[in-house]
C-alpha cells in the first residue's frame, strides 16, 4: 500500500499543474461584488472582495473554482457561478465552456486509479496514458497487490488501440509487457520472492462521464515466464474513474 500513494502522490504531482492551465482572458464584475477565496471550495476563507466594475484576469481553473487576479495583482478562487455573472470584452456575459464529447476523443493525457481481482487478490493501481494520436495511446501502469497467501506489485507498459475515439462508450484493446513482483507470506516454510516478466493481452471500454471524468472497466489475461519449468496464467479485472485533459 506504502508503494501505491507514493506513486499515486508523484502521478498527481506531476498532473495537477497541467490540468489547471487555461487560456487567461479578463472579465469586469457585474455584481455588487465577487467573492476571493484562498483555495478552490466553500470550505476556504473569503480573503479579498471585487467591487462591481472592477476587471479580474482568469488564470486557472479547478473543477468548478477558477484562480483569477485583480488589476491590483491579488489572486483568489471564485466559484464557476460567479464567473458566469462577469462580463467580457464585449459587454455580453462570459462564457464558460466545460469540456464536451469532441475534448473526450481528442484528449491527450489521462491519469486514473483502479480497484480489481488479480488471480483472487486484490489489487489497487494508478495508471498514465499518453494518446499519439485519436486512435493509439500508450500507459504507463502500477499496482500494489494483496492477497491471502502473497502481495506484490505489478509494473506494466502498454500500447492501446481505440477504434471508435468519438463513441461516448469508446471500446480499446491493450496489448503489454511489464514485470510481477510476488513476496509470499509463509512463515512456517522457507519460501523465495520472485520477480517475472510478464505480457498481456487485454480489452475494455472508456466512458465519458461528464466534464473531464470517464469511467474504465477493463479484462488483461497475463502469462508470467517464471524459472521453472511451467509459465503462469493469470486473470485480471479492473474498474475505476480516471481525467483526461
Amino acid at each position: 500500500m506504502a508503494r501505491f500513494l507514493a506513486l499515486l502522490m508523484v502521478f498527481v504531482g506531476l498532473v495537477t499543474p497541467a490540468y489547471g492551465k487555461a487560456r487567461h482572458y479578463q472579465a469586469v464584475v457585474a455584481d455588487p461584488f465577487v467573492e476571493l477565496r484562498t483555495g478552490p471550495g466553500q470550505g476556504y476563507p473569503v480573503v479579498q472582495v471585487v467591487d462591481r466594475g472592477q476587471t479580474i484576469e482568469v488564470e486557472k481553473r479547478r473543477t468548478d473554482w477558477f484562480r483569477v487576479r485583480t488589476d491590483r495583482g491579488f489572486a483568489g478562487w471564485v466559484r464557476v457561478d460567479q464567473l458566469e455573472r462577469t462580463l467580457n470584452g464585449a459587454g455580453a456575459l462570459t462564457e464558460i465552456v466545460d469540456p464536451d464529447e469532441a475534448d473526450f476523443a481528442g484528449r491527450r493525457f489521462e491519469l486514473g486509479v483502479q480497484l480489481g481481482d488479480f488471480g483472487g487478490a486484490s489489487s489497487l493501481g494508478v495508471y498514465g496514458a499518453w494518446h499519439l494520436n485519436r486512435h493509439v495511446a500508450t500507459e504507463l501502469r502500477f499496482a500494489d497487490i494483496s492477497g491471502s497467501f502473497s502481495d506484490g506489485w505489478l509494473a506494466v507498459a502498454d500500447l492501446v488501440m481505440q477504434p471508435f475515439p468519438e463513441w461516448r462508450l469508446s471500446p480499446f484493446v491493450a496489448l503489454g509487457t511489464g514485470v510481477l513482483r510476488t513476496e509470499p507470506k509463509a512463515t512456517l516454510v522457507q519460501t523465495e520472492d520472485r520477480t517475472d516478466q510478464v505480457g498481456h493481452v487485454g480489452i475494455g471500454l472508456r466512458a465519458h462521464l461528464t466534464k473531464r471524468l470517464l469511467l474504465r472497466g477493463e479484462y488483461s489475461s497475463y502469462l508470467a515466464f517464471t524459472s521453472r519449468d511451467d509459465n503462469e496464467e493469470v486473470d485480471e479485472w479492473k474498474a475505476g474513474f480516471a481525467f483526461f485533459f
